[in-house]
């Protein structure tokens, strides 16, 4: 492509090929393209099971462990020891449906006798088992 400079005659042909109608017709396509791009959107499709229309009226079963900051160990409200703790979690986790697990232990509450409870957990076979009460230490 040579770009002539006054040396010629002014009525002689320039042998470049015009690329203006060529852009234009790409850009037209490209326009096109994204136009018919279909717009994807970000939602996850999920088989729900239909409704029941006898809702069940059972509230989930759980045990709470309550642990004070002078080391005791309280189940479902009422005080225990140790060998009563493991004998009911034992008891717990024979259950054909095993209920969950609160563990709720106060702030001052020693980590000894928490680590000791959750060995008991582990030991009698409690798989499931959740702490309670996190929330009021966030801050």
């Amino acid at each position: 492509m040579a770009i002539s400079m006054g040396g010629s005659a002014e009525g002689e042909p320039i042998p470049d090929m015009n690329t203006t109608p060529l852009i234009d017709v790409m850009l037209v396509l490209l326009i096109m393209f994204i136009i018919t791009i279909p717009v994807q959107t970000h939602a996850v499709k999920l088989d729900l099971p239909p409704p029941n229309p006898n809702p069940s009226n059972v509230d989930p079963v759980f045990n709470q462990v309550d642990i004070d900051f002078l080391s005791n160990i309280y189940w479902n409200k009422t005080e225990v020891d140790l060998p009563t703790l493991r004998q009911y979690m034992r008891q717990a986790a024979a259950l054909p449906t095993q209920p969950e697990l609160r563990l709720r232990p106060e702030g001052l509450a020693k980590y000894e006798v928490v680590d000791k409870v959750m060995a008991e957990a582990q030991q009698a076979g409690i798989t499931k088992m959740g702490f309670v009460g996190n929330e009021a230490y966030a801050n």
